[in-house]
């Protein structure tokens, strides 16, 4: 089994920052992709970053030039570093981590940290 645990939520204002951070544990073989998505009430889960454990990178549109996305590969760990940010950026965020374990290769799921932006 594999877990994926998040931390660094919680509530800014607008035009703050916040930094997620999400560790795998377990019996991984290898991790192909590291990433995060979120929901909104009344929202569907959108992708807001991904890293591959080659390095490579993409982003939601909405989240270009305000969050970066960075993996420590050595300690199983993703980074959302989140600045400038804006009340639509509410959110549940969930980690979500692509992996190589004892019983196979498939994604798995955090269970989500709240991120609230408001004054």
């Amino acid at each position: 089994q594999v877990q994926l645990v998040e931390s660094g939520g919680g509530l800014v204002q607008p035009g703050g920052s916040l930094r997620l951070s999400c560790t795998a544990s377990g019996r991984i073989f290898s991790i192909y992709t590291m990433g995060w998505h979120r929901q909104a009430p009344e929202n569907q889960r959108e992708l807001v970053a991904r890293v591959t454990s080659a390095g490579g990178t993409n982003y939601a549109e909405s989240v270009k030039g305000r969050f970066t996305i960075s993996l420590d590969s050595a300690n199983n760990t993703v980074y959302l570093q989140m600045n400038s940010l804006k009340a639509e950026d509410t959110a549940v965020y969930y980690c979500t981590s692509y992996v190589r374990s004892t019983i196979g290769a498939r994604n798995y799921w955090g269970q989500g940290t709240q991120v609230t932006v408001s004054s």
